[in-house]
C-alpha cells in the first residue's frame, strides 16, 4: 500500500505473474469511530489465446445460393473484437447481402460469382493485450450456371438429358436466429442487440416491430444495414416481443424474440451519513430495486450486525435502522447490501454522534464578482451537529431574504438567478443550531456587461485606400478589457499596414489580400463579447461631384442595459452627406401618459454613438434620434423599441409645504403637488402630519386624495405646529420628508399699546412713543403698528371742520415713530394700534398734543382799489393758513419808472386788525410794485406782489384815467368815458396814420440804404425783431385787460428773489421810448428810441421818478 493512503499497488513488471493476483479484493478503512468496507474488486488477468489449428476444407456453393463462412474465435478476456480482412489487410466489403454477425460470423443471403476468392481471412483483436489473432483464410468458389452447365456435358452422353436450371428466385429463409421464436435475457441499464439476418433472392429487407407497442424513441437505433435493432439504456418497460420481418418479391418470413429485461440492484435510497447529537433521534434508511427484488443486509463496522455489539438505541427494520436517544458511544459505520442473482450493491454511512456549534467553513469577507442579468452564487459551506439552519440578509441591519427571487441550497449556498446593479452590497450567511451561532459576511459586486456599442460595419473600400473598423465598447469601469482583432477568424497579418487603435482597426493602403471577415473580440475577466464585418476590395470608381445635404437620419436604434432608472441607447448614424454631423438629439414619447407627443430628452456629440439616458419610474419609454450637421436637421429616426419602466415609490415630496389658519381654529396645510413623471406611479396620494411643537404628542396623520390642500379644525388660536407631507402611491411612500413650522389662524389682537408719548420737535413735525404689546396677546405674526392721528381744530380760529384722519403704518416690532406734515398751531389727537395678520387690535386711549406757532401763509389776496392822482387803496384778505396769532402785516412798496428801473422802498408795518388801506401823496401817473405779507410771533410769512398806476394829470389830459392793475376792472372817470369820444377815436386813427407812413418810410430807405436812428440803434442792440405792433390784437403796449389780475406788464410780477424781470420778447412804445421824453413829432415820425434796459431789484434811495407824458399815458390804455 501506498504510504498515507489506501491504494493497494500490485507491480508485476519486474517479475511474476498476474495469476497469482487473481482474486476477489476489499477494502477496510478504521479508525476509533468505526470502519467502512469498499466493493468487492474482482482481478483477473486478460487472456488472447490461439485459434485452435483446424483444416478448412474449399467452400463450393451454386450461384444464388446462401452461404455461412465461421468464424468461430477463441475465447479471450475480456471477448475480442472480431473483423474480416483479406492478405492485403483491407476490410472486406460489406452490404445487405453480405454482411457480418454478432457473433463474427459472415453471412451471404446469396452468392455472386465475384464473391469468388481464397482470402477470406477473420481477425480477433484483444486490446487489453493489444495483440491480433488471424484465423486461416477460407476458399470461397462460386460455381455459375454456365460452367456447370459446361461440366455436366462432359459427362453425360449425347442421348441424356442435360443442363442445370438457371438461378431460381427463392423466398427469404432466416439464416439467425434460428426457427420461429426465441429469447434474450438483457440487464437494466445494458445495450439490447437484436439480429435477424435472412438469406434470399432477391436480397431479403429486414424490418422490425415490437408487438404491442412502439419502439422506444431517441433510444432505438438500427444498425448493419437494419438486420440489428439496438436499444439503449433499456429498462423493464422495454421487455416484450420484438418481432424481425424478412421480405422480398416472393414473400417473407419472420422471428420473434421474446426480451425480458433483469435487474442487478439499483439504489431507490441509499443510506446517507447521519449525524446527531446526544439524545436525538435518526434513522438509516436502505432501500434497492432489481428483478428479481433484492436482498437488504445490514452490517456495523464490516461485522454483519447480528453478530455486532448490541446498541439500545439501534432498531433494525428491514430496510430501515431507527436510533432513538443516541449517546456518543452509538457512533459507528454502517453498511447496507442489497444484492441479487445478477449482482450487489453495498453502501457505507457514518453515524455520527456529536454535539458541535455552527462552524462556518468560507473564508470571511470573501468577494464575488458577477456581471449583472446573470447568476450570482454566494457560498456558505457549513458544519455543525445538529445540523445548523442557514439564514441570509443583505445589509448591516437587512432583514431575511425571502422570496421568489432568491434560491437557497441545502448546501448552504445562496443563488440569485438574476442578479442585478441594486443586488451589490454585503450578505450575512447565519448558521445556528441549539449550540451556538455564527455568521460570515460576503461581497458581491454586480458589473455591468461589456457591450459592443459601436459595431464594426460592413465596407467596400477601393484598391489602395484606407478603411477603418470602429469596435467602441462600453464597459464596467472596474474591469480592464483587452481588445483582439482576428482575421478570418485568425491572427491579423503581421503587417505595418494594419493599425490596431484602442477601439478601432485600421488598414492602409488596402489590397485585395485584404478581403475578409474582421472580428474584433473583447475580454474581461468576467465575460467577452464579439463582432465581426466583411470588407470587400474593390476598383475605384470616377470621383462625383460633392453634394452638401443633411444627414441621413439614424437607425438600428437599440435599447441596453435596462435599469429602473436608466437605459442605454445606441444607435448608427445614416451618412452625413458630406457635412459632418455636429451633434445627436435624442427626443423621448411617453405611450403610457402623452401618446404622440415627443419630448426633448438630452443630446450628445456627433462623435458619440450611444448614450446612458435617466429615466423616471412608471412611463412607457421610446426614442428616437436626429443627427445635425452645418446643413440642418435630419428627419427623426425611427422609434425605438419601448421600455415601460416599473412603477416605483415616490422620489420626492410635495414642495412649498406651508401652514396658515384661515380662522382662528383651524390650520390650512397647503403644498405644491407632484406633476408628471414625479408621482412613479398611479396611485398618488399624500400622507398629511402634524402636531403642535414643543409638545411631546404624537403625530396625528391623514391620508388623502391628489390634492394640494387639507384643512385642521379645532386647533388653539395661532399656536405653532410641526407639519409635514409625504407623497406615496401604489407602491410605497416616498422619504421621510422634512418639517416646517405653520401656525392655526390668526385672531384680532386683544389689547392696545400702552404708554403712549408724543414729543413736539416742531410746528410741523412730532415724534410718538409707545411700548409694545406683550407677544402672547398679538394672537398672530405681528407686522407692525399703525399710529391713527387727526387735526381736531386750528388754535387760531377756533372753528372745527371735516375731520381727516391720517394713518402711519410702522411695521415690525417698532416703538416709535415720526408725524411729518402737522399744521402749525393746531390741535391734534393720536391713538396706536397693533397690527397682525388678521386685523387691528384694539386703539389706545387718544392722546392730545397742540402744535407750536409757525410762519403764516401768504394773504389771501391783494386788491388795489381807487386810483387818484397822489394816492391808491390797498384791500387784502387774511392768510389762509395763519398758523399762529398774526401780529401784524407789512407792506412795501417802491415806484417803476419807464425804463424798469425801480425806485426806493418804503415800508409801513399794519396792524393785524386791519384789511385794507389808503396809501396818499402818491407820484401822479407812476407806476408803484407792492410787497405784501403777514408775520406772527414767530416770523414773516411769504409775500404777495402786485402793481398799480396812479392816474394822469386831468390838467394836461382830461379824461383820460390809468386802470388799475390787480383790481379786477377798468375804473371809469367821474364825468365820461374817453373811449366813446370823438376826439379821441379821431386821435387814434391819426397815430396809426403816422405809424403806417413811418414803416412805409422804413421800408423805402431800408431798401435805399439808409439809416435811421431807430435802424441805428436796432443795429446797436442786435434785436433781430422789432414788433411795433402785437400781432394778435393790433394794439401797442403790454398792458392785458384788468380782469385777469395780472401785472400791467409781462414779467413785471416780482418772483421771489425780489427781482423784476422783462420777457425778451415784450416790446411796446414804452420800451421805445428814451425815459419819458419818447413822442411822436409833427410829422408823424417817431423820434425816440427803445431802451434794452432791465427792471432791477427794488432798492432804497432817493431816486426821483420822471413825470409822466401823453406817451406813457397812452402807453396804458387797453
Amino acid at each position: 500500500m501506498k504510504p498515507n493512503s489506501g491504494t493497494l499497488v500490485i507491480n508485476i513488471m519486474n517479475g511474476g505473474k498476474a495469476e497469482a493476483y487473481e482474486g476477489i479484493y476489499q477494502c477496510t478503512a478504521r479508525n476509533e469511530r468505526g470502519a467502512a468496507i469498499s466493493n468487492n474488486i474482482v482481478i483477473r488477468p486478460s487472456r488472447s489465446p490461439l485459434w485452435t489449428k483446424e483444416k478448412l476444407e474449399p467452400n463450393q456453393v451454386r450461384e444464388g445460393d446462401s452461404l455461412v463462412l465461421h468464424c468461430r474465435p477463441p475465447v479471450g478476456l475480456p471477448p475480442p473484437i472480431i473483423f474480416w480482412m483479406d492478405n492485403a489487410f483491407q476490410r472486406l466489403p460489406q452490404s445487405e447481402r453480405v454482411s457480418q454477425g454478432l457473433n463474427g460470423d459472415l453471412y451471404f443471403s446469396n452468392v455472386q460469382p465475384e464473391d469468388t476468392r481464397e482470402d477470406y481471412i477473420c481477425y480477433a483483436r484483444f486490446n487489453h493485450t493489444q495483440t491480433i489473432q488471424q484465423k486461416q483464410p477460407i476458399s470461397v468458389k462460386v460455381l455459375s450456371m454456365d460452367s456447370l452447365n459446361d461440366t455436366i456435358a462432359a459427362n453425360l452422353s449425347d442421348t441424356d438429358i442435360y443442363g442445370a436450371k438457371p438461378v431460381t428466385e427463392r423466398q427469404p429463409v432466416l439464416l439467425t436466429p434460428t426457427g420461429s421464436t426465441s429469447n434474450k435475457v438483457e440487464l437494466r441499464g445494458n445495450v439490447l442487440l437484436l439480429e435477424c439476418i435472412a438469406a434470399g433472392l432477391p436480397t431479403p429487407v429486414i424490418r422490425w416491430i415490437k408487438e404491442g407497442g412502439e419502439l422506444p424513441a431517441n433510444r432505438t437505433f438500427f444498425e448493419n444495414f437494419k438486420k440489428t435493432l439496438k436499444i439503449i439504456d433499456v429498462s423493464e418497460a422495454d421487455s416484450g416481443n420484438y418481432k424481425c420481418i424478412a421480405r422480398n418479391i416472393l414473400g417473407s418470413t419472420h422471428h420473434v424474440i421474446s426480451v425480458t429485461v433483469k435487474a442487478a440492484p439499483y439504489w431507490i435510497t441509499a443510506p446517507r451519513n447521519l449525524v446527531l447529537s446526544p439524545g436525538e433521534d435518526g434513522m438509516l434508511i436502505c432501500r434497492a430495486n432489481g428483478n428479481p427484488k433484492p436482498h437488504i443486509s445490514w452490517l456495523t463496522n464490516g461485522v454483519p450486525i447480528a453478530i455486532a455489539p448490541e446498541d439500545p438505541s439501534r432498531k433494525v427494520d428491514g430496510d430501515t435502522i431507527i436510533f432513538s436517544d443516541v449517546q456518543e458511544r452509538s457512533s459507528a459505520v454502517y453498511q447496507c447490501n442489497a444484492s441479487n442473482e445478477y449482482g450487489y450493491l453495498l453502501a457505507n454511512a457514518f453515524v455520527n454522534v456529536l454535539a458541535e456549534p455552527p462552524r462556518i467553513l468560507t473564508p470571511a469577507s470573501k468577494l464575488y464578482q458577477v456581471i449583472a442579468n446573470t447568476p450570482a452564487l454566494l457560498d456558505c459551506a457549513y458544519f455543525g451537529s445538529p445540523k445548523p439552519e442557514i439564514e441570509w440578509f443583505k445589509g448591516v441591519k437587512g432583514s431575511i431574504l425571502r422570496g421568489n427571487e432568491y434560491v437557497f441550497h441545502d448546501n448552504g449556498t445562496l443563488e440569485i438567478p438574476v442578479a442585478q446593479k441594486d443586488s451589490t452590497g454585503t450578505y450575512t450567511c447565519v448558521a445556528r443550531n441549539k449550540l451556538g451561532k455564527i455568521q460570515n459576511e460576503v461581497q458581491l459586486e454586480v458589473k455591468d456587461p461589456t457591450m459592443i456599442i459601436k459595431q464594426p460595419e460592413y465596407k467596400v473600400i477601393q484598391r489602395a485606400g484606407q478603411v477603418s473598423f470602429e469596435c467602441t465598447i462600453k464597459h464596467d469601469p472596474t474591469l480592464i478589457p483587452t481588445v483582439i482583432w482576428l482575421k478570418d477568424n485568425g491572427e491579423l497579418p503581421d503587417d505595418e499596414r494594419f493599425l490596431v487603435g484602442k477601439d478601432n482597426l485600421t488598414i492602409m493602403n488596402v489590397t485585395d489580400k485584404d478581403d475578409g471577415t474582421y472580428t474584433c473580440i473583447i475580454n474581461t475577466t468576467l465575460d467577452s463579447v464579439s463582432a465581426s464585418a466583411v470588407l470587400t476590395v474593390v476598383a475605384a470608381p470616377p470621383t462625383p461631384a460633392i453634394i452638401y445635404a443633411r444627414p441621413n437620419p439614424p437607425f438600428d436604434l437599440e435599447l441596453t442595459g435596462q435599469l429602473e432608472r436608466s437605459i442605454e441607447l445606441s444607435w448608427i448614424p445614416g451618412d452625413e452627406n458630406n457635412s459632418p454631423i455636429t451633434n445627436f438629439v435624442i427626443e423621448y414619447e411617453d405611450g403610457l401618459h402623452e401618446p404622440g407627443v415627443w419630448h426633448y430628452q438630452t443630446e450628445v456629440p456627433g462623435t458619440q454613438t450611444t448614450v446612458q439616458l435617466k429615466l423616471s419610474p412608471y412611463v412607457n419609454y421610446s426614442f428616437r434620434v436626429i443627427a445635425v450637421n452645418e446643413i440642418g436637421r435630419s428627419q427623426p429616426s425611427e422609434p425605438s423599441e419601448q421600455y415601460l419602466t416599473k412603477a416605483a415609490n415616490p422620489d420626492e415630496n410635495p414642495s412649498n409645504v406651508q401652514g396658515i389658519g384661515s380662522e382662528p381654529d383651524n390650520l390650512v396645510i397647503t403644498w405644491e403637488s407632484l406633476k408628471g413623471f414625479q408621482s412613479n406611479g398611479p396611485g398618488l396620494q399624500y400622507k398629511v402630519s402634524w402636531r403642535q411643537k414643543d409638545f411631546d404628542d404624537e403625530w396625528t396623520s391623514v391620508i388623502v386624495a391628489n390634492v394640494s390642500k387639507y384643512i385642521v379644525s379645532g386647533t388653539p388660536t395661532f399656536v405653532p405646529y410641526e407639519i409635514k407631507v409625504q407623497a406615496l402611491n401604489d407602491l410605497g411612500y416616498a422619504p421621510e420628508p422634512s418639517e416646517v413650522i405653520g401656525h392655526s389662524g390668526e385672531d384680532l389682537p386683544m389689547v392696545a399699546p400702552s404708554n403712549v408719548q408724543v414729543h413736539v420737535l416742531n410746528s410741523t413735525l412730532a415724534k410718538v412713543h409707545w411700548d409694545p404689546v406683550p407677544l402672547k396677546t398679538v394672537r398672530g405674526h405681528l407686522q407692525g403698528y399703525k399710529v391713527y392721528y387727526w387735526k381736531v381744530q386750528s388754535l387760531s380760529r377756533r372753528s372745527r371742520r371735516h375731520v381727516e384722519k391720517k394713518i402711519l403704518t410702522f411695521r415690525g416690532n417698532k416703538t416709535f415713530g415720526m408725524l411729518p406734515g402737522l399744521e402749525p398751531y393746531s390741535s391734534y389727537k393720536l391713538n396706536v394700534r397693533v397690527v397682525n395678520g388678521k386685523g387691528e387690535g384694539p386703539a389706545s386711549p387718544d392722546k392730545v398734543f397742540k402744535t407750536p406757532e409757525g410762519v403764516p401763509s401768504s394773504p389771501s389776496f391783494l386788491k388795489i382799489t381807487n386810483p387818484t392822482l397822489d394816492s391808491l387803496t390797498l384791500e387784502w384778505g387774511s392768510p389762509t393758513h395763519p398758523n399762529g396769532v398774526l401780529t401784524s402785516y407789512i407792506l412795501k412798496f417802491q415806484p417803476i419808472n419807464n425804463t424798469h428801473e425801480l425806485g426806493p422802498l418804503v415800508e409801513i408795518r399794519i396792524p393785524a386788525n386791519e384789511s385794507s388801506l389808503i396809501l396818499k401823496n402818491l407820484n401822479y401817473s407812476t407806476r408803484y410794485k407792492f410787497y405784501f405779507n403777514a408775520q406772527t410771533s414767530v416770523g414773516s410769512g411769504s409775500q404777495i406782489t402786485e402793481e398799480a398806476v396812479t392816474i394822469m394829470d386831468e390838467g394836461k389830459m382830461a379824461g383820460i384815467l390809468r386802470p388799475a392793475v390787480g383790481a379786477g376792472k377798468a375804473m371809469a372817470s367821474r364825468q365820461v368815458d374817453i373811449a366813446t369820444q370823438g376826439w379821441f377815436i379821431g386821435l387814434m386813427c391819426a397815430v396809426a396814420l403816422l405809424i403806417l407812413i413811418l414803416l412805409i418810410v422804413c421800408f423805402i430807405r431800408r431798401n435805399k440804404g439808409g439809416k435811421y436812428p431807430v435802424k441805428e440803434k436796432e443795429d446797436a442792440h442786435a434785436d433781430p425783431e422789432i414788433q411795433p405792433m402785437k400781432e394778435d390784437d393790433g394794439t401797442f403796449g403790454e398792458y392785458s385787460d384788468a380782469e385777469d389780475h395780472k401785472p400791467l406788464k409781462k414779467g413785471s410780477r416780482t418772483p421771489s428773489d425780489r427781482t423784476v424781470k422783462k420777457e425778451d420778447s415784450d416790446d411796446s412804445l414804452v420800451d421805445y421810448g428814451e425815459g419819458v421824453n419818447g413822442q411822436f413829432n409833427e410829422d408823424g415820425s417817431f423820434i425816440g428810441q427803445y431802451s434794452g434796459k432791465k427792471e432791477k431789484e427794488p432798492v432804497e434811495g432817493n431816486e426821483s421818478s420822471e413825470a409822466p407824458s401823453p406817451v406813457n399815458a397812452m402807453n396804458s390804455f387797453v
